[in-house]
C-alpha cells in the first residue's frame, strides 16, 4: 500500500526531496531510492540482483572516464564498469576478440558517440542489428546536444540519450541517475 509522507532517503543531487509516495516492496534483498517522476517524489524499493552488472562504457576521454567511474562507486552499487578506449576497442570487447578474449557480456553500454577508430553512431547500428547483442540496452553519453544525433541514435535504437552536462557536478549526478535507473529499477536482459 503506498504512504505519502517525507522521504527520509538523501537526494542525489542535493537538492531537498518533495515529499513523495512510499511504494514498499516484498521480501528479500532490496534498495530504497528515492526518484523524481515529472516532479513528483516516489520512494520505491527495488529487488537487490544477487549478482553484479557488467556495464561497458565507451569513452575516448580520460577524464569523462574518471569521472564516470567515481560516480559508479560514489553510489556504493556492486556493478562492474570496464571502459573500451575507442570504438574499435569497444567492438573487440563486445565480440570478445584479442585483448578482450573471455570478456562478459555486459548488462548496460554507455557510449559516447564522438570516438576514434570507429565512430560510435557506426557502433550503435552494428550492436543494434546483431541478432546476438541487441537486447543490451544502450545509453548514449555524449557531449552533442544536436537534435540530428538524437534523432539518429534513437533511430538506432538507443535506449536513452543523455547530454554530457559541462558542470562536474551535474555531471556526476547524470551518470548516478543512469545507474540508479538501469541497474537498480529496470530489469536488464540476461546473457
Amino acid at each position: 500500500v503506498p504512504m505519502a509522507g517525507d522521504c527520509r532517503l538523501a537526494p542525489l543531487d542535493g537538492t531537498p526531496n518533495p515529499p513523495c509516495t512510499h511504494i514498499p516492496g516484498a521480501a528479500g534483498p532490496w534498495i530504497e531510492r528515492h526518484l523524481r517522476i515529472g516532479g513528483e517524489g516516489v520512494h520505491v524499493t527495488v529487488p537487490r540482483d544477487s549478482r553484479p552488472i557488467d556495464i561497458l562504457l565507451i569513452e575516448d576521454d580520460p577524464g569523462d572516464q574518471l569521472i564516470t567511474r567515481e560516480a559508479f562507486a560514489d553510489n556504493k552499487i556492486k556493478n562492474v564498469l570496464h571502459v573500451a578506449h575507442d570504438g574499435e576497442e569497444g567492438l573487440d570487447f563486445l565480440y570478445r576478440r584479442g585483448a578482450h578474449d573471455g570478456a562478459p557480456r555486459p548488462d548496460l553500454i554507455l557510449l559516447d558517440l564522438n570516438l576514434p577508430k570507429y565512430d560510435g553512431r557506426q557502433l550503435l547500428e552494428k550492436v543494434k542489428s546483431d541478432i546476438e547483442l541487441c537486447d543490451i540496452p544502450i545509453v548514449v553519453l555524449t557531449t552533442s546536444s544536436a537534435q540530428e544525433d538524437i534523432l539518429r541514435s534513437y533511430k538506432l535504437h538507443a535506449n536513452a540519450y543523455v547530454t554530457k552536462p559541462v558542470d562536474l557536478d551535474q555531471f556526476l549526478s547524470a551518470v548516478r541517475q543512469i545507474d540508479d535507473f538501469f541497474v537498480q529499477v529496470v530489469r536488464l536482459p540476461r546473457g
